[in-house]
């Protein structure tokens, strides 16, 4: 098997440290760097081929969920972990819904870093054993849509009440745009009408 190569971004010299001296200990994983923040961790991969990103959640300037997202689109082919001492739903359904394959807290074990770092190599989604989800909740989080930042916009202002000329007028793009959006996120989230669509944007911490 080819080794994984692992990136780790964290703004906490302690959890780098550990971090890195726990990945010396699994025999599949080569450590191509560390980053303090996400615009070194940018850099990171721009440099160095690497196929899993791990990245801390709660980082001053530009945040892990900013950041998953900065990297789904930059990098396509890096698999992002998130690691944080959260363990709310919302933080996680964002990581998820921007792109992340994988949730850990950062008291994680050994084994269950290994278990998923190989999770996410193969295309898996992996959750913490310590996040407190149900099964249903789980499947559910595997399920969130991804969406491209204006059709973020158009959501966020359809949960507003507001009306498809209002949103063409509020974001300077032509009304067919809007309607073309609309029906983007009428298929992604599987419904029929926009009162579906604001309750499952809400069930998914989108709104």
């Amino acid at each position: 098997m080819n080794k994984i190569k692992i990136a780790i971004v964290d703004d906490h010299p302690m959890v780098l440290e550990g971090m890195k001296a726990m990945l010396h200990q699994i025999s599949f994983v080569i450590l191509n760097g560390v980053a303090s923040n996400a615009f070194q961790a940018i850099e990171l991969l721009k440099a160095n081929e690497t196929d899993i990103l791990i990245t801390d959640i709660n980082m001053p300037e530009l945040s892990g969920i900013e950041l998953t997202l900065k990297v789904r689109k930059e990098f396509p082919q890096v698999k992002v972990i998130a690691m944080s001492t959260f363990k709310e739903r919302s933080y996680i359904s964002q990581m998820i819904q921007n792109g992340a394959s994988g949730y850990l807290v950062k008291s994680a074990s050994r084994e269950e870093i290994e278990e998923a770092i190989l999770s996410v190599y193969e295309g898996k989604l992996y959750m913490s054993l310590d996040v407190n989800l149900s099964a249903a909740d789980k499947q559910e989080l595997t399920n969130v849509p991804v969406l491209s930042s204006r059709e973020k916009e158009v959501l966020q202002l359809i949960g507003e009440g507001l009306t498809n000329p209002q949103i063409a007028a509020k974001l300077f793009i032509s009304l067919h745009t809007v309607d073309s959006h609309r029906k983007n996120l009428l298929t992604k989230f599987g419904v029929n009408n926009t009162a579906g669509l604001i309750k499952q944007a809400a069930k998914f911490n989108m709104l």
